[in-house]
């Protein structure tokens, strides 16, 4: 499974001994925002030189509107500028049929597609019809809302080869994050915060502590 950092805040971008590689960062207007910058050309160029400097092999952008011509001209410049950083990029687009031309027009430039918010079957359906590389269902919200997010997991997990591969989001629990590796998700997101939490665990600090008192006995 690959692991993705949730957040646009290169600060955060550097975790603590113990964590598992990271394979890249993907952000949206929302995480954008919290991290102090805006949603422009310009603070995503910058987004990518920062993924290079640290080294993130890739990294996800969320386009601010469904407009073709701006979307052509953002991809035009992000493209270019990620190539130079060494940083895959990937482009975000909500999962709403007012973006598919520009979901059309970013895979014939060349560039992955995210469909992100997926939130039922046939959506799942129609993004594999754009030809989306990723999906991406809000895993914490789906269970919010009551629906059954297992059952949407393991259908998009069970899309045949070509299809879109799941990245699953806004995981907050190690147990979910447990179940996600166990049906062979193919990536997820987290929050800085909570790979670093999860680097140390009670348990296995127990266990160690017996082993140094037994060796010291």
């Amino acid at each position: 499974m690959k692991l993705f950092l949730d957040g646009a805040d290169h600060r955060t971008w550097t975790l603590p001994a113990g964590a598992p590689p990271v394979q890249g960062v993907t952000t949206n207007p929302t995480l954008v925002r919290q991290a102090g910058l805006r949603v422009t050309l310009a603070d995503y160029l910058g987004l990518i030189a920062r993924a290079g400097e640290a080294r993130l092999p890739e990294l996800m952008l969320q386009l601010p509107q469904p407009d073709v011509a701006q979307g052509q001209d953002w991809v035009a410049q992000l493209a270019p500028a990620a190539a130079q950083a060494g940083v895959a990029l990937t482009i975000k687009l909500p999962c709403h049929p007012d973006w598919a031309p520009l979901a059309a027009a970013t895979r014939a430039a060349g560039l992955p597609v995210l469909i992100t918010g997926v939130a039922n079957p046939v959506q799942l359906l129609w993004a594999q019809a754009q030809g989306a590389r990723w999906v991406a269902p809000y895993f914490s919200r789906l269970v919010a809302d009551g629906r059954d997010a297992w059952a949407l997991m393991q259908a998009c997990v069970a899309l045949p080869a070509g299809a879109p591969q799941l990245l699953a989001a806004s995981v907050k629990t190690a147990d979910d994050l447990a179940r996600l590796i166990g049906i062979g998700a193919h990536a997820v997101t987290l929050r800085p915060e909570m790979v670093a939490s999860l680097c140390q665990d009670r348990l296995t600090q127990t266990a160690i502590d017996q082993f140094n008192a037994d060796c010291a006995g």
